[in-house]
C-alpha cells in the first residue's frame, strides 16, 4: 500500500496528476482512493491530493503518515514535509527548488520538470514529469503497463499527445537521487 500527496499550487496539475494515477492504478488492478483540498483562487492558491494506492482494501484515504510526498513547489515541501514517515519518499521538482538539507531518514529525488516540459513544448506536462519521476523512485506501478494507460487515459478523454508520453518517460529517465 502507498499513501501519496500530490502538493503545490493550483494551475501545476497537482490535482489532475492524482486523477491519472489512480485511474491508471485502478486500470492495472489496484484498489485506489482520492481526495482534493484546495483553495478559493482558481490558479496560484494551494492545492493538494491524497491518493491511495493499494493491493488490499483500503481503510481509510486520510493516513496518519504518508509514504510519498510528491512537491511542486518549495513551498509545499516545507508545508507536508512533517506528514512524511521516516524511510519515505520524497520527490521534488528542482525546478522551484533552493539549496537545502532534507531529513537524513527520508529519501528524495528530484528532476527539473519545468526544464524537461518545457524542453518537450508541452508546459503543462511538468505533473507527467514529477509523476514519472515518482514511479521511478518508488517502483509501485511498472513503467511500460503505465506508459500503455497512460495513453490510453489521453486517449479516452479526447486528448491524444505523445507530448505527455515523452514527459512522463523523461521525468522517469532523468529522476535522480538526492539524498
Amino acid at each position: 500500500m502507498a499513501d501519496i500527496m500530490f502538493a503545490g499550487i493550483g494551475g501545476q496539475g497537482v490535482l489532475t496528476a492524482g486523477k491519472i494515477l489512480i485511474q491508471i492504478a485502478a486500470d492495472n488492478g489496484k484498489n485506489v482512493s482520492w481526495t482534493s483540498e484546495y483553495s478559493a483562487e482558481m490558479r496560484g492558491g494551494i492545492a493538494l491530493c491524497r491518493v491511495v494506492v493499494s493491493d488490499e482494501e483500503i481503510g481509510s484515504p486520510y493516513p496518519d503518515k504518508l509514504d510519498v510526498l510528491v512537491c511542486m513547489n518549495e513551498e509545499a515541501y516545507d508545508t507536508y514535509i512533517d506528514q512524511v514517515a521516516s524511510g519515505g519518499k520524497v520527490i521534488i521538482n528542482k525546478s522551484l527548488f533552493g539549496e537545502r538539507e532534507y531529513p537524513d531518514d527520508i529519501q528524495v529525488t528530484g528532476v527539473d520538470a519545468m526544464g524537461i516540459s518545457t524542453n518537450l513544448e508541452n508546459e503543462r506536462g511538468a505533473n507527467l514529469v514529477m509523476m514519472g519521476a515518482m514511479i521511478e523512485a518508488t517502483q509501485m506501478l511498472d513503467k511500460k503497463q503505465f506508459v500503455d494507460t497512460l495513453k490510453d487515459y489521453f486517449d479516452h478523454i479526447g486528448k491524444p499527445s505523445e507530448r505527455n508520453v515523452r514527459c512522463f518517460k523523461e521525468g522517469y529517465e532523468k529522476a535522480e537521487k538526492i539524498s
